[in-house]
């Protein structure tokens, strides 16, 4: 399933802070109708000084000077000029890179905007589809980022680390639920989910899929976590799953695909296995 965000006729509720004006354009009270990919199945609200390495994706809703930069995809800080995601994030990988700007952390989104421009786009060459791997991507910043208590990077881990398992974490402004969007202000979310061992995950795929046993669904360049109630949903694909080995947050993966969030037991989010694509990135940030 594709990660999109779609709001349908979506009340605005719960929020306190104003409106930004190019959302008030956009969404006239009560009702807002635009389609982005854009919190987190079974998630909590982020604590404002946590995930320092969070980044959200943005692209012009319209070709107008004035248009929103609307939130397409999560990512992730690796280097004071370098952010990681996935390569779905961009289905014409011929795009420029003045077509998109990125958005450090923020809690709310859009509320506090400071949108910074990118200067190149690097997917990976053997991506095809996320299903068939390699949907990892990096962008670079036109300039280096000031790291600070707000902004950080995360580490990646070693080409030998396993998170199999392991209690992780994940974050993002996707989907709440199945067809349950995240309403206005748009709070990053995180939940805790654990990490499956890639033999589990492949044979819970091949109970609902019609692929043959010996193909399989979750290679060694994927890593599964979470369950029905928890996990990834619409709106968080390129977002980070970190993991915290010995008192140091390592990104494990990168947010791919989920067949279906918040619903089918079976189901867990899929993520590009980051230390899988270490060389690969290391040879592109040099």
């Amino acid at each position: 399933m594709e990660l999109f965000l779609l709001f349908m006729t979506l009340p605005l509720l719960g929020t306190s802070l104003p409106m930004p004006q190019g959302l008030q354009n956009l969404f006239p009270p009560p009702y807002v109708s635009w389609r982005a990919r854009a919190g987190i199945v079974g998630g909590e609200e982020a604590p404002q000084k946590e995930w320092p390495w969070q980044v959200s994706l943005r692209k012009q809703k319209d070709e107008r000077e004035d248009a929103l930069w609307m939130h397409i995809c999560g990512g992730s800080l690796i280097h004071p000029q370098w952010i990681l995601t996935a390569a779905s994030c961009f289905p014409d990988m011929r795009e420029e890179p003045s077509n998109y700007k990125v958005q450090l952390r923020e809690q709310h989104l859009y509320y506090e905007d400071d949108l910074r421009p990118l200067s190149k786009i690097v997917v990976h060459s053997s991506f095809t589809s996320k299903t068939k791997g390699a949907d990892i991507a990096l962008l670079k910043l036109k300039e280096p980022v000031q790291i600070s208590s707000q902004v950080q990077p995360i580490q990646l881990p070693a080409i030998s680390q396993n998170f199999s398992n392991t209690e992780c974490w994940v974050t993002g402004w996707g989907d709440i639920y199945y067809q349950e969007n995240l309403l206005p202000p748009f709070t990053l979310r995180q939940v805790q989910v654990p990490v499956l061992a890639n033999h589990h995950c492949d044979q819970l795929y091949h109970k609902v899929s019609t692929v043959a046993e010996s193909v399989r669904i979750i290679p060694e360049d994927m890593i599964c976590a979470g369950k029905s109630d928890n996990g990834i949903c619409e709106g968080d694909s390129g977002g980070s799953l970190v993991c915290k080995v010995e008192n140091s947050w390592l990104q494990a993966g990168v947010a791919s695909w989920v067949e279906e969030c918040g619903g089918i037991p079976t189901h867990p989010g899929v993520y590009t296995s980051v230390s899988k694509y270490l060389d690969w990135i290391q040879k592109n940030i040099q």
